[in-house]
């Protein structure tokens, strides 16, 4: 299985180099980032995206400000503003912010954390596959380009067909930014997975059909009873899912659970440019003066869960208590 990752390090030029995700799949463009302001600019600007891979990059965004001369303060603050719904950023600056004014510890503490998302999502593509049968269908992109390990809920499905568990994936186009299409094709495709795309309202069609046997997704960020901001149209599958009853399920590594929040109901929706939706890859699609609205994630209630994939193994009903047993919280 070849493994494609969004990121490379060069210390020795003090050059965080970022895989353009969107260009995709068409060019493999590597843009290099020097400095804080500059990663928190790419990762806004979705040059790299996925949480946990957006974790990595802010704790690299730090070790740059140290190399590059920037307040630490402030980059801290530039990193924070960039992305407001994906939890994992927020985990990475807390843990590097033990290390401001220490070249030598951000970088091992960089390094720790990126080696801490491969080990962690190895053990969740490894509890994953035992779920997984038949023809499995995913959303939006949750492969090593989205986190800079193994993937998770792609990482399980890639497992479960190098196991002979899963014989095809249905991918969603993931509308309006395509990561289904550009990305998880991709990947699909360079792991030898046999899949089909599918635009995003085919899904339901398909479940009655009798042609998903599971529903698995990724997470940007989840309350301690389960409820969880995935990319928009996850909702959708998780109702529909429901409806047909498919196994609908949510992988992650425990650090994308925000132990601040009970419920879903906190967690903050981030609201993309309207050009995203009234535009195709730079092409305009709808009439000049149409208003377009762009939420780019939505909450999925945990009563639609199945399971939920952690690197501590699969959980099951009652959310609130498997994550608090898994998450060491009283």
């Amino acid at each position: 299985m070849e493994r494609v990752l969004p990121f490379r390090f060069d210390e020795k030029e003090g050059v965080f180099w970022l895989l353009d995700q969107r260009k995709l799949p068409l060019e493999e463009v590597w843009v290099p980032v020097r400095t804080a302001r500059e990663m928190a600019e790419a990762i806004r600007a979705m040059v790299v995206r996925g949480a946990p891979a957006i974790g990595v990059s802010a704790a690299y965004g730090m070790v740059l400000a140290h190399l590059s001369g920037e307040d630490p303060e402030e980059s801290d603050r530039l990193l924070r503003q960039s992305r407001p719904t994906a939890v994992n950023l927020f985990h990475a600056l807390d843990r590097m912010r033990a290390h401001w004014g220490d070249l030598e510890g951000s970088l091992e503490e960089a390094w720790a954390l990126w080696r801490e998302v491969e080990a962690t999502e190895r053990a969740i593509s490894l509890h994953g596959a035992k779920v997984l049968r038949g023809q499995v269908l995913t959303h939006c992109n949750t492969g090593p380009l989205a986190t800079g390990g193994y993937g998770t809920a792609l990482g399980a499905i890639v497992e479960a067909h190098r196991q002979g568990r899963v014989a095809h994936v249905w991918v969603d186009e993931t509308r309006p930014y395509l990561q289904g299409a550009r990305l998880t094709a991709y990947e699909l495709k360079k792991a030898g997975v046999p899949a089909t795309l599918i635009t995003d309202n085919m899904a339901g069609f398909l479940m009655a059909q009798g042609r998903v046997d599971a529903v698995i997704v990724g997470v940007d960020r989840m309350a301690l009873n389960g409820d969880f901001a995935n990319k928009i149209g996850t909702y959708t599958l998780a109702v529909l899912a429901h409806h047909h009853g498919i196994p609908f399920y949510a992988a992650l590594p425990l650090s994308s659970v925000d132990p601040s929040l009970e419920s879903g109901r906190g967690i903050p929706i981030e609201e993309r440019s309207p050009e995203e939706v009234l535009e195709l890859r730079g092409v305009r699609i709808a009439p000049m003066g149409v208003a377009a609205y762009h939420p780019a994630f939505d909450l999925t209630p945990h009563r639609y869960l199945t399971g939920i994939i952690t690197e501590k193994g699969v959980l099951y009903p009652p959310f609130a208590e498997a994550l608090r047993d898994a998450l060491g919280i009283a």
